[in-house]
């Protein structure tokens, strides 16, 4: 069989034996669970597993959900399956997402209704969604694209890459200097592009070094700046892209197999706050990347012959990460594991997750340190909320150095501290979704009533991870329905939150 066919094959699969689609919970109703994430970090894998818990919305999305983004201004806004369809979850009055309510956003046009796609939130807080493997269920490998304006609630076409005949499941990322970068996914090449914002057009990467296609690959951002990505063509190789350069050089052997041999699947990657990268295999192996000294080592098998062939994870505010595994590709089903670094620990199950399989899932890393699972197979709707009691170190917290003291609803702002975009990416599945939540959310609660608002952030300086201890900055728009008074201000980044600042909302 050739790779194509091998390729299609498996997307194939994924079309006709899709299941459902479900949604991670908050614990705690009407409250915010950042106190259960504190002081400092430690829990093993084993402890978390334990007494961690899944927990229903309250208002279960109406539709079939598929991948989910966080927007600037605190909400989600969650793909209809396979459809042109998007839906905006908005927390409640007390900052509860367990609560929230869904509201229908505008859509895409009606020729447009992906599956299997790359999606970001850019600098400024718009969005970007291209290609797409499936385009209104029918396999395509599309060109299709659409640009955002959550102010507006518009979207506008973006036309392809020049002479790119397809984008499919593309790889995608948000460069330190919020530069969208596209690798084409749908043919075997090693074309890729940057996107052009003010012109919605594209800059063509040429003579990139590139060792392989980027067929099934994922892209993960690197406090360096640089880009980190698993070859699925070329053995144990994997590669670092330079955007000084322009160019990729290779980043090592990952000492054990991660890619599926015949379908070229693999799965997520996660940058960890203790400064490693986690890369999850379809295969039941991981490999652990350490950035400052540019090595791989073997991480841990998945138990029970488990692997993440096509699979959403989520970084914990504790600095562990939540997998979802199934056996075999598009094989068996799923089951939860929390990886600590050097264990997997079993963890519990959604109400639903035992009857999908790992690529039937998406996960999203909130403000509140929760994370949300819905189920991603066109047929089922479970939207749940993962949370834990493991505890965050302040060390990671974002830091506020100047804020205005006083804020003016319907004005804007500028503020300023360190690590306003967090330690990692969030959240991450790989080529068929792409959901990073490395950029600044920040929160407004009234010191009176307890009311918790989100204020849209926009034109962050940077939008680098683990910036230390670098002064950056990011634009605030203050909710008009802000309560007045007393207040106090965080900036949440990756589900930890900063000390909070004394404002008064006028």
């Amino acid at each position: 069989m050739t790779q194509n066919t091998l390729h299609s094959l498996a997307a194939f699969r994924r079309r006709f034996f899709s299941i459902a689609t479900s949604v991670v919970v908050v614990a705690t109703a009407g409250t915010l669970a950042q106190s259960v994430f504190a002081q400092s970090s430690g829990m093993s894998a084993r402890e978390e597993a334990a007494t961690s818990k899944w927990t229903k919305l309250t208002n279960q999305p109406p539709f079939h959900t598929d991948t989910g983004l966080l927007l600037t201004d605190g909400t989600v806004m969650m793909h209809e399956y396979g459809d042109s369809n998007w839906w905006r979850l908005t927390p409640d009055i007390n900052g509860s997402y367990l609560n929230g309510t869904w509201s229908q956003l505008a859509a895409m046009s009606s020729n447009y209704g992906p599956l299997y796609f790359a999606s970001a939130v850019l600098k400024d807080g718009t969005v970007l969604v291209e290609g797409g493997e499936y385009n209104h269920l029918q396999q395509v490998e599309t060109t299709l694209g659409a640009f955002y304006n959550p102010v507006a609630n518009t979207w506008t076409n973006v036309n392809p890459p020049s002479g790119w005949s397809t984008i499919g499941d593309a790889p995608c990322v948000v460069l330190q200097d919020g530069t969208f970068m596209l690798g084409q996914a749908g043919s075997y090449t090693t074309n890729m592009v940057y996107f052009n914002e003010s012109t919605l057009t594209w800059t063509a990467i040429t003579n990139n070094g590139k060792a392989d296609p980027f067929v099934e690959e994922g892209f993960g951002i690197l406090p360096s700046g640089m880009v980190l990505t698993v070859d699925c063509e070329d053995g144990t190789n994997s590669e670092l892209y330079n955007p000084a350069t322009k160019k990729w050089t290779s980043a090592g052997s990952t000492v054990v197999g991660l890619p599926d041999k015949n379908s070229l699947e693999i799965g997520p990657q996660m940058q960890r706050p203790d400064g490693t990268v986690v890369a999850f295999g379809a295969q039941p192996h991981s490999a652990i990347y350490t950035p400052s000294t540019g090595t791989w080592a073997a991480g841990p098998n998945f138990p029970g012959s488990n692997d993440m062939a096509d699979a959403p994870d989520s970084l914990i505010p504790d600095g562990n990460v939540l997998c979802y595994t199934s056996p075999g590709v598009f094989q068996g089903s799923g089951s939860f594991y929390i990886f600590d670094g050097t264990t997997f620990a079993a963890a519990p199950a959604t109400a639903r997750s035992g009857s999908l399989q790992s690529w039937q899932g998406r996960m999203l890393l909130l403000p509140t340190g929760e994370i949300l699972w819905v189920n991603a197979d066109g047929g089922t709707t479970d939207a749940e909320l993962f949370t834990s009691p493991g505890k965050v170190s302040q060390a990671w917290a974002p830091k506020i150095k100047k804020v205005p003291k006083t804020l003016v609803r319907g004005s804007t702002v500028k503020i300023s501290g360190a690590q306003f975009n967090g330690l990692s990416m969030g959240s991450d599945y790989g080529d068929d979704a792409t959901m990073a939540t490395n950029y600044p959310i920040v929160r407004l609660t009234n010191k009176a009533t307890k009311h918790v608002f989100y204020a849209r952030t926009h034109d962050h300086s940077t939008m680098g991870i683990s910036t230390g201890s670098a002064i950056v900055s990011t634009m605030v728009d203050i909710p008009a329905n802000a309560e007045t008074g007393a207040s106090t201000i965080q900036v949440v980044a990756n589900g930890i939150a900063s000390k909070p600042k004394a404002v008064t909302v006028q």
